[in-house]
């Protein structure tokens, strides 16, 4: 992959991971909404008619203004939240619809006006007017925003909105929904799973299930059939560690809800794909056949976090769908497992334990194996193991992904038990790398998100890994800092 590549592939992780940083830390909001809802409107499980008075001002005026605050410190701390929230104020007020695309574009700008605003102001002011100019400056900042919200951006993102809610209603009415999964499975596998349901998918389906309190947008990159059923393939058909690593990955992902688990296995032998993009058109046909919908955004995407907030009435529909997309990808990813010619076998195996065998070999999948050891040699400073670490100087280790809760925080528990029974005493956590810190030592993550990572903190020490579950190099860490020790 070419260095122009990974950089535009960097650029539109980092723009994705950006719009789901803003719902993301509010999902909690979201589920309490979706779970009122299903529980307590005229059709719900328990109608209560006190109750389900909370539904309307939850989503056009808790969640809107939870996203712009969240816009608005990602861009400048709690100022930059507190300005963001009051624009956003502004597209509500102006729009008759829930504003979550308009907070996701207002809330940012807020925190970059006053960020704006801050820099030529910092060190000018005389000892004693901090508080009065600093109040002042963010009120005037968010009080223009939100007049400019109220005329100008709420009426814009109201009518983008409804044009993109017509827009789905159309793929719906002709059948082409299901066809949106040739591009969402992809994407996924690229690290933009949460780009791709956050940022785009929920602002849409939330304004859908307003209508018709359901919407069957929640379940299309949340579905866990397409990721089960190429687990399951590698359970009865794959090699080495991917076949036994297969079953462990298999139940997180379906109960735990982590879909970047599967993401090395179709990395690993990328026509596995196919297999995905099969399961999710199925299940998504099989949603849209059997007219099912969920009543807010399932996060994580556990078959545990669907069921609870699949409307009154949709179970049967929703475990079908995401059976049918399960045996769907499992048949593809079976076919493409058992009938690859040997020398095109991209085994998990092969892509992590048994690299250094495969330098050499002229097959397709060996020439690309082995392209992706070099991308990860010159990562890791030119070694196939872990560079050389001053045991002295290491305080703290930070797996970082997308989201910062799902692969990380596997690989982050995975290692903390092994430096446990080495007594190795060293803080280990995981996070977003959006919110990685200055200060930290060491830096674990996929290889995919490398880049972001080290443009992110480029004074760290960087480790790249191609399966957080199962990667040598957490043991040649233990050993290097063992020895240092």
């Amino acid at each position: 992959m070419s260095e122009q590549q990974t950089g535009i592939r960097a650029r539109v992780q980092r723009f994705g991971s950006f719009l789901s940083g803003m719902i993301m830390p509010n999902i909690g909001a979201f589920i309490a909404w979706g779970l009122i809802t299903a529980l307590f409107i005229p059709d719900g499980y328990f109608p209560n008619e006190n109750l389900a008075e909370m539904v309307g001002p939850m989503i056009n005026y808790l969640l809107p203004l939870l996203i712009g605050f969240t816009g608005g410190r990602l861009v400048h701390g709690l100022r930059g939240g507190v300005v963001g929230a009051t624009a956003t104020m502004g597209v509500i007020v102006g729009a008759d619809i829930p504003m979550f695309l308009g907070a996701m574009l207002i809330g940012p700008l807020g925190g970059a006006a006053i960020k704006a605003v801050d820099k030529p102001l910092e060190g000018r002011i005389r000892s004693g007017f901090e508080m009065l100019v600093n109040n002042f400056t963010a009120g005037i900042a968010g009080a223009i925003l939100a007049i400019i919200g109220y005329y100008i951006i709420g009426p814009i993102m109201a009518g983008l909105t409804n044009v993109l809610g017509a827009g789905v209603e159309f793929l719906i009415n002709v059948g082409l929904l299901p066809l949106v999964n040739l591009f969402i499975e992809p994407a996924k596998v690229l690290f933009l799973n949460n780009a791709i349901n956050h940022g785009i998918l929920s602002p849409i389906a939330v304004e859908q299930s307003k209508d018709v309190d359901k919407s069957v947008l929640f379940l299309l990159e949340t579905n866990p059939g397409p990721g089960l059923g190429v687990l399951l393939a590698f359970m009865f058909f794959g090699k080495g560690i991917s076949r036994q690593t297969a079953p462990g990955a298999a139940i997180i992902h379906f109960f735990g809800g982590i879909h970047e688990i599967y993401f090395p296995y179709i990395l690993s032998k990328p026509s596995l794909i196919l297999a995905a993009m099969a399961g999710g058109v199925t299940g998504t046909a099989t949603f849209v056949f059997t007219g099912v919908g969920l009543t807010a955004t399932p996060s994580p995407g556990s078959i545990v976090a669907l069921l609870p907030l699949t409307a009154k009435g949709d179970i049967f529909g929703v475990i079908l769908g995401v059976l049918l997309a399960t045996v769907a990808s499992f048949i593809v990813a079976s076919f493409i497992l058992k009938f690859s010619k040997q020398e095109e076998e991209g085994d998990l195996n092969e892509a992590t334990a048994k690299m250094e065998e495969m330098k050499g070999k002229k097959s397709r999948v060996s020439d690309q194996l082995t392209k992706e050891e070099q991308e990860e040699q010159t990562e890791n400073r030119n070694t196939d193991e872990v560079p050389y670490v001053d045991r002295s100087q290491v305080d703290k280790i930070i797996f970082a992904c997308d989201a910062g809760m799902g692969s990380s925080a596997m690989g982050s528990s995975l290692l903390k038990n092994k430096f446990k029974k080495e007594n190795i005493n060293i803080d280990v956590t995981n996070m977003a790398i959006n919110d990685l810190p200055s200060d930290v030592d060491i830096v674990i993550t996929h290889k995919d998100l490398t880049e972001r990572a080290i443009q992110k903190v480029p004074n760290a020490h960087h480790i790249s890994v191609e399966n957080f579950l199962n990667s040598p190099k957490y043991d040649e860490l233990v050993q290097e800092l063992k020895n240092e020790e």
